[in-house]
């Protein structure tokens, strides 16, 4: 499924739908260039999840775990990673084991940047969000689900 996104607020709107799909455990993999709009998306995401704070990069902190907000509506919480950092290092796997993401993995919506190919193995099946940015600056979001019933979930979007 590839849904085209003409601003950042569409962006995050796509992050709001995806994120009542949304429950416990589950992962998704957010893939795409700098500047494309996997920020953006997990911002629509933790809009959409009512979880507490402003929702950025966590590049240099590389994980930031927002807790449910309930005056918001909050339902779960959501662990942001950016995993860019890691790509340049020895034992990026190691890097990923270090920060423990299996700890809050089953209670939380884990949502990971630049993971491909490092964080897959955190959960049974996720979902994998390629963005694309286009010459006239609309992002391509395709999803990709990835065992379980993702499949079906995204029928509902």
């Amino acid at each position: 499924m590839t849904v085209l996104c003409d601003t950042v607020a569409q962006t995050q709107a796509l992050g709001g739908q995806i994120a009542r799909l949304l429950r416990a455990g589950d992962l998704l993999l957010l893939s795409g260039p700098l500047g494309a709009g996997k920020t953006a998306l997990a911002q629509g995401l933790a809009a959409g999840l009512g979880v507490a704070g402003p929702v950025t990069s966590p590049t240099f902190v590389i994980a930031r775990a927002h807790r449910p907000d309930p005056s918001a509506g909050g339902r779960l919480p959501m662990v942001h990673v950016d995993a860019y950092r890691l790509g340049g290092v020895d034992d990026p796997l190691g890097q990923i084991d270090e920060l423990d993401l299996d700890a809050s993995v089953d209670e939380a919506v884990t949502v990971v940047e630049w993971g491909d190919g490092m964080v897959e193995r955190l959960a049974d099946a996720h979902l994998r969000v390629t963005i694309e940015r286009r010459d006239d600056d609309t992002r391509a979001v395709t999803l990709h689900p990835h065992g379980g019933d993702w499949a079906q979930r995204l029928e509902r979007l």
